[in-house]
């Protein structure tokens, strides 16, 4: 008698096909759908007690030990990014009182707002950083997401759910875990509105793609294709509620500060007008942004209206970018220490050449990603030398160093 061939693609005990599950396990003589897996485990946890799942609060939910106050957020910040302490403060808060609404959710009468927030300051000062920095004290899934790629659903692009499915990746998807992650939406400026005039040809990776994010940043069940990619009929969808997702915005909106010159100048009748512009900081007017500067510049006062804590970082000075050099955790100069350290190399840095670095960044004007390049085309040659060369000390000098930094700027 001829053996039936196994039949892989519906599920031996409710003959479910695997378009229908998602889901299929094949075994040698069965295969099985995730529901049928899931009332199975059901089955055990009732007849051999709940032994399997016991870890699994522990494991995926946000820790509920004593949550860090604002202050102790605050101090964990400083050990990573230098400066920026508004910014640190605004975030420190909105982190904490986020977290104390997941934990008092359905406690009381009192429903307390999602405070997603908005970082508004120019490229280089720390904006994924300070997310970065955030998701992993709290432990918990991160996701950076580019709004540059995003359009509207049915156009050339990433439709707006793609963002979860990177949360969901990186949370192994576990959608529980996920549910109380954050996500970091970048260049968010990029999607600004390109005029407010009404036009006849769609902007479907501009305002579209704000109207998209509207009831994400506000607290929805969102269905996530698992990979990512478009949509289809038949596909397994995995559905994710954002309610308890933090949204970090950020984006560097080049030329804001003529919107807001432009507001803090506007002539009002009074002999105290001229008293009190004498007090504004005008070469750092990005300290004053307000929600009606993000509406001129092209954000959509619905979106404005959900991200309601809007904070600044402003353009690092000298001294902070001298510190970024040594003094945080993961300083640059403590970095390549570490890599030479690997090869058994004890690596030196004279003082003037952290000056010299930092003078040549701020010419460059690209802020702490500056140092980075310029720190690079200075060690580049050392590091491919050093590891073959049997040596174990390295002393950069001044005269080492700009020797190689002509090498680039002659170029530019």
């Amino acid at each position: 008698m001829q053996k039936k061939p196994l039949d892989t693609d519906h599920c031996s005990f409710c003959g479910k096909s695997n378009k229908e599950t998602g889901l299929l396990i094949t075994g040698l003589h069965a295969s099985i759908c995730e529901n049928c897996l899931r009332d199975a485990s059901v089955v055990l946890d009732e007849m051999y007690g709940n032994t399997v799942h016991d870890e699994e609060p522990a494991r995926y939910q946000y820790e509920e030990s004593r949550l860090k106050t604002p202050r102790e957020i605050h101090e964990f910040l400083d050990q990573y990014v230098i400066g920026q302490e508004e910014a640190k403060k605004f975030l420190s808060v909105a982190v904490y009182n986020h977290y104390k609404r997941i934990r008092s959710n359905g406690k009381n009468d009192v429903d307390v707002e999602k405070s997603n927030i908005l970082l508004v300051g120019p490229t280089g000062t720390g904006k994924t950083l300070l997310a970065n920095t955030i998701a992993r004290m709290l432990k918990v899934p991160f996701a950076i997401v580019d709004a540059t790629v995003l359009t509207e659903a049915g156009y050339v692009g990433e439709d707006v759910e793609s963002i979860l499915t990177r949360l969901l990746q990186a949370s192994d998807y576990n959608v529980a875990r996920a549910e109380q992650g954050i996500v970091f939406i970048d260049e968010l400026d990029k999607i600004a509105r390109k005029s407010d005039n009404p036009s006849i040809t769609r902007d479907v990776s501009g305002e579209g793609v704000q109207q998209a994010l509207l009831k994400l940043l506000e607290g929805t069940v969102v269905n996530v294709p698992p990979q990512g990619g478009r949509k289809h009929p038949e596909q397994h969808l995995i559905p994710v509620n954002t309610k308890n997702i933090l949204f970090i915005c950020g984006g560097a909106f080049e030329g804001i500060e003529k919107k807001i010159a432009k507001r803090l100048n506007t002539s009002v009748v009074g002999y105290g007008m001229a008293e009190k512009k004498a007090h504004i900081d005008k070469d750092n007017l990005i300290r004053y942004v307000a929600p009606q500067d993000l509406r001129s510049y092209g954000l959509i006062p619905e979106i404005v209206g959900r991200v309601p804590v809007i904070t600044f970082l402003k353009r690092l000075d000298r001294t902070a970018l001298l510190d970024i050099l040594t003094k945080p955790k993961n300083a640059l100069v403590k970095q390549y220490k570490h890599l030479f350290a690997m090869d058994g190399i004890r690596l030196s840095v004279d003082k003037d050449v952290m000056e010299y670095v930092v003078d040549t960044a701020m010419e460059f004007n690209l802020g702490a990603r500056g140092l980075r390049s310029i720190c690079e085309a200075i060690m580049v040659d050392a590091m491919y030398e050093c590891p073959s060369s049997g040596r174990k000390t390295l002393r950069i000098t001044l005269p080492y160093a700009q020797k190689r930094v002509d090498k680039i700027t002659k170029i530019i």
